[in-house]
């Protein structure tokens, strides 16, 4: 496989999946279950699929949020079961979806499918906890949402992958989302706010990457440091080369290309909720 073309249908990928995290579909639908505080009401949707686990099961899934910040969901499956938190995430993506107008024909949904389907049917789910609770969930009826659910299993496929990376790169929770932040790929209060790590450990981790050279005195990344985060994102595209290898390199690129219209049609809006944006690891 080509690591542009995993790249390229990776984030494709990554960017059809992250609406759910930010349109009012999604809080309507957990309000509708009695959770309106957006923090719990994310990590029951993205958990939903492992089944009512403890809050300590679905920190290790996640890494990067602090355990205060994961500790908050305790209680959601009094609120409500997994089943009907899974159930009320597909209602939200569907009535998101076609809210905003995506258009895929029966014919592209088939096609896209027909690609999406081998290779997850032929991935392999060790040590992917995440993708492996997402594809044992049952697809709905709705084709389009059940592209959407596919697409989930990939993008949690590679979220996955990339833990592993981190840690093999000495990267803990809260180190990798300083240095993520330190590069400007993701904004540092968003990541504070909904990660919840405070001021002794975010210094803490600080220090930790100073001492790596990957960060000045100043918490400035250095060249070694962006280089470190690259080399990461690389060998996370390594790791997913195989999971593309069903399809190929031009199989992944239309993948990528028949996927777009969904996010182009929520770039399309305004309603997408910034201060709920929680982006996955």
């Amino acid at each position: 496989m080509d690591l542009d073309a995993v790249r390229d249908v990776s984030r494709a990928v990554s960017a059809a999946h992250l609406f759910i995290y930010l349109v009012p579909e999604t809080a309507e639908e957990a309000a509708g279950l009695g959770v309106t505080d957006r923090g719990p009401a994310y990590l029951a949707f993205r958990s939903a699929a492992m089944g009512a686990v403890p809050w300590q099961v679905t920190l290790a899934a996640f890494y990067n949020f602090s355990p205060r910040a994961v500790r908050a969901m305790a209680g959601v499956w009094d609120a409500a079961s997994p089943e009907r938190w899974q159930a009320a995430r597909f209602r939200a993506a569907g009535r998101a979806m076609r809210r905003v107008g995506v258009q895929l024909t029966a014919d592209h949904l088939a096609e896209a499918r027909s690609l999406i389907d081998p290779v997850l049917a032929g991935a392999d789910y060790a040590g992917k906890v995440l993708a492996a609770a997402n594809a044992s969930v049952v697809l709905p009826p709705d084709p389009l949402v059940a592209l959407w659910q596919q697409i989930t299993v990939a993008r949690e496929w590679r979220g996955d992958a990339h833990l592993v990376v981190l840690a093999d790169n000495g990267l803990g929770p809260c180190d990798c989302l300083v240095l993520h932040t330190a590069t400007g790929s993701l904004p540092t209060p968003l990541v504070r706010a909904t990660r919840q790590w405070d001021d002794d450990e975010w210094s803490a981790a600080t220090a930790r990457l100073v001492a790596r050279g990957w960060l000045d005195s100043h918490g400035v990344v250095t060249d070694a440091g962006r280089a470190a985060r690259e080399r990461i994102e690389v060998e996370t595209d390594e790791h997913c080369a195989a999971l593309w290898a069903p399809v190929g390199n031009a199989g992944a690129r239309r993948f990528a290309s028949l996927i777009a219209p969904i996010t182009d049609a929520f770039a399309a809006t305004t309603t997408l909720q910034g201060g709920a944006r929680h982006s996955p690891s």
